[in-house]
């Protein structure tokens, strides 16, 4: 499905914001008295997210960012996967890009020198599996066009771009130059609307890359309709096969829609035996299509392998894969 006859070695590169994930659980009294929207991602200043930390109980830490978790799918199915994203010379630096690199990810971008703390992610799961983050960005709001690895780009059959990355006007401008520079070199550029409130923000913006610089969206529910500006799922298709994207949508338990200008193909979710923390499905499902893409699977069996990466992170705490995720794709894979 790529558009060039070079080949390629990386499966996909992915750009976003570095972050170190704290995850713990929490009550939803907790989530009202911290005054948050359950479900919900708030950019918070440093003082306040430690304000959050330290109300949260016993909890894992890892290295995260939505399109870092996404890139650990892809490595954990056995893609080749190269991530971009800029924390601080800190101690949460070194154990994000230790742990990152321990997935059998390639991540080399330089760590900031000077100016603020690598980011996190602090992350409230709730007894019915919802997390809430409250997020400081801290570094990575400073990955700039000088951080884009062209020649990375250049050898990746798809770019994916984090959604979140349009909060900073650097990192945006970083977001639109990888663009153009896959494009340039006839590769995919792949997109994640990320959160209905980022949708929101820049609702405008995220538009004119949907029309004119993305082969391939990825969104939920609540972001496609924000996107769209409608109450109505049924709208929100229409609207997005009129631009002529191919489009992932996830809808929870109801499955996935992929949206082309030609079909809509409806995928069921694959069935889970116990739900403990929904954070990184979204990610993890994008893992998967991205895997199947790269490999010119038919739409039906990306989305397939999507719904089972979402449903084996969703089982347990963590936005990681806590098994191989090549094992259990195995049956889809031959």
């Amino acid at each position: 499905m790529t558009d060039t006859t070079a080949p390629a070695t990386i499966d996909v590169l992915g750009i976003g914001n570095a972050l170190v994930d704290v995850l713990s659980h929490g009550t939803d009294e907790l989530v009202d008295e911290l005054g948050i929207v359950k479900g919900s991602m708030t950019l918070v200043d440093e003082e306040r997210a430690k304000e959050v930390y330290g109300r949260t109980g016993p909890g894992i830490e890892m290295s995260g960012g939505s399109a870092a978790n996404t890139i650990v799918g892809v490595a954990s199915l056995g893609g080749s996967a190269r991530y971009i994203g800029k924390v601080r010379d800190d101690t949460l630096g070194t154990v994000f890009g230790h742990d990152l690199r321990a997935t059998g990810v390639a991540y080399d971008t330089a760590a900031a020198s000077d100016g603020p703390s690598t980011g996190c992610c602090v992350i409230l799961v709730t007894p019915d599996a919802q997390r809430t983050m409250h997020t400081f960005l801290g570094a990575s709001v400073h990955l700039g066009p000088d951080d884009v690895d062209a020649a990375a780009i250049a050898d990746a059959k798809v770019t994916y771009l984090e959604g979140y990355l349009f909060d900073p006007p650097e990192a945006q401008e970083a977001f639109r130059t990888a663009a153009r520079l896959a494009h340039d070199a006839g590769r995919v550029v792949a997109a994640t609307l990320s959160d209905s409130f980022c949708v929101q923000r820049h609702r405008e913006a995220f538009l004119d890359l949907v029309e004119h610089h993305v082969d391939l969206l990825f969104a939920n529910e609540a972001e496609i309709l924000e996107l769209y500006g409608t109450d109505s799922f049924d709208e929100a298709v229409a609207g997005v096969r009129g631009h002529g994207t191919v489009a992932a949508l996830t809808r929870s338990e109801k499955g996935s829609v992929v949206v082309t200008a030609e079909e809509v193909i409806e995928v069921p979710a694959h069935p889970v035996d116990h739900v403990e923390d929904t954070t990184g499905a979204g990610d993890l499902y994008a893992a998967g299509f991205l895997f199947g893409w790269s490999r010119d699977l038919p739409l039906r069996r990306c989305a397939e392998l999507g719904s089972l990466a979402a449903a084996e992170v969703i089982s347990h705490l963590g936005a990681r894969p806590a098994t191989s995720l090549a094992e259990l794709a195995a049956d889809l894979l031959d």
